[in-house]
């Protein structure tokens, strides 16, 4: 199969969300980075593994590590800045043809016209 280029993601970077599934469910924090490619995102202090650091002339030292692991762009939902509220993402269209994404909930624009 091939891969498609660019996958587009209604989850920007910055944005807040909960996790809905896996070990970190309930966890809301804000998106550190969006992956298009593999159809991930980064969400501070959620999913986090241990990394083990190798020893370096810089730090002679083996260290462990924590950091946050990508989760899938289905585990997360966004959450409405006005409502507070988990919720699907609604493209409304602009009257000069712009597509902004709103609260499917309360129906607040969440990005600047």
């Amino acid at each position: 199969m091939k891969t498609p280029e660019r996958f587009t993601m209604k989850v920007k970077e910055s944005d807040l969300v909960e996790v809905i599934a896996g070990k970190s469910k309930g966890h809301r924090g804000r998106i550190k980075k969006v992956l298009p490619l593999t159809n991930r995102v980064i969400v501070e202090g959620a999913n986090m593994i241990k990394k083990i650091t190798k020893p370096t002339q810089r730090n002679p030292r083996r260290d462990i590590i924590s950091l946050e692991a990508p989760l899938h762009r289905s585990n997360v939902m966004l959450v409405c800045p006005n409502c507070k509220q988990t919720t699907r993402i609604a493209a409304k269209i602009m009257p000069n043809g712009k597509k902004i994404r709103a609260c499917n909930k309360c129906g607040e624009l969440l990005d600047k016209a």
